[in-house]
């Protein structure tokens, strides 16, 4: 029986852990001699202060939705999956190759295509450590961390010796064709009358997250096969014996996580550079960890979740610029602070909490 109501799970708790983060950070930036108060108002103020703060947040946030989503449908078979910086990276080499294939008469056309590869691409750098976890016993927490390198080193190489453009000394393809140009928030609202900052590379990959948002809630509460990765990530043995094949889902969790992963090529790659670079995901897979486990592997959390952390990236390079004591480093710091109250100290405010209902429903029983 629940001890307390989905909602408590899914929106207090985290919201205290964030909340005991953020008054620990401020502790952090008051030893160093500055004001947190002031501090965290020009963190917000550079995140969501501007229409200009938005659009960096919300790109920022669209490419941890991808990854976040990534590791939540691997965390709902009992897979985890950490390899969503390869497989972000490789999606976006698919995401590059197609839009680089066609002169592309328009963008709604060059976009289906766009998905597909990178959708294609970034399941099929999953596959191969789903197969040998299921297959041949290799932990996946092992094989996906290494495959995080054979796909920067893979980059790397094909950026340096294959697809560089000829005579140029940038390890980067050529620009995309105009008809791959994506629309961003400035074009898109600019239709529609509402101003917003030209130079912001949001872009209308952000509904392509929302949608797989939608997506992915539908897949793991209302189809079969999502009760079937529930269903063996809560006990394998008992999947089993429901005839449930733990080959067939470990491989269709994957494939599905892989996919979404190398979806955020979409953004960073097709709607933001318009061309393939050396580090395009900049550690949104690692971030997309995070993500997960704060929004408890929901939809709904991912995207709240996304959205933290996005602001917290955001305005961290604003409060660099702003309060130079306040270094990038200190930015970890303060997101490793929201992963440690969310993760490893979640039980810390989830006890109390949970007791506390329980006191509560006993009082109106």
């Amino acid at each position: 029986m629940d001890t307390m109501p989905k909602w408590a799970d899914v929106i207090l708790i985290p919201l205290i852990n964030l909340i005991l983060a953020l008054l620990v950070s401020g502790l952090v930036v008051l030893y160093i001699g500055e004001n947190p108060i002031e501090a965290i108002g020009i963190l917000l103020d550079g995140a969501v202060g501007s229409t200009r703060g938005w659009g960096y947040t919300l790109f920022y946030a669209t490419n941890f939705i991808f990854t976040g989503l990534a590791v939540s449908v691997a965390f709902h078979a009992r897979l985890f999956n950490i390899g969503g910086e390869g497989q972000a990276a490789i999606g976006g080499l698919g995401v590059a190759l197609v839009s680089l294939s066609v002169n592309w008469p328009h963008w709604t056309v060059a976009l289906p295509f766009a998905i597909l590869g990178g959708a294609v691409f970034g399941a099929a750098w999953a596959a191969i450590p789903a197969y040998l976890q299921a297959r041949r016993g290799s932990h996946i927490v092992i094989t996906t961390i290494m495959f995080n390198f054979i796909a920067s080193a893979l980059l790397v190489y094909l950026l340096v010796n294959v697809l560089k453009v000829p005579g140029s000394m940038a390890p980067e393809t050529a620009a995309f064709p105009k008809g791959a140009h994506l629309p961003n928030a400035y074009e898109v609202l600019g239709w529609f009358g509402i101003p917003f900052n030209k130079f912001a590379p949001l872009n209308i990959a952000f509904l392509l997250a929302v949608i797989c948002c939608f997506g992915v809630w539908a897949l793991i509460w209302r189809t079969r096969l999502g009760y079937e990765i529930r269903a063996y990530g809560h006990s394998e043995a008992a999947a089993v014996y429901a005839g449930i094949r733990p080959f067939r889902i470990t491989m269709i969790a994957m494939l599905i996580s892989g996919a979404l992963a190398g979806l955020m090529g979409i953004n960073a790659v097709m709607g933001e550079a318009e061309r393939l670079v050396i580090d395009s995901v900049q550690g949104a897979g690692f971030v997309g960890i995070a993500v997960a486990l704060m929004g408890r592997s929901h939809p709904l959390g991912v995207f709240l979740a996304a959205i933290l952390f996005g602001i917290l990236t955001q305005g961290g390079i604003e409060l660099e610029f702003e309060i130079p004591a306040v270094s990038r480093e200190m930015i970890l710091v303060i997101q490793a602070l929201v992963i440690l109250f969310t993760g490893a100290l979640e039980n810390m405010v989830r006890m109390p909490v949970e007791k506390l209902f329980l006191r509560l429903k006993k009082k109106a029983g």
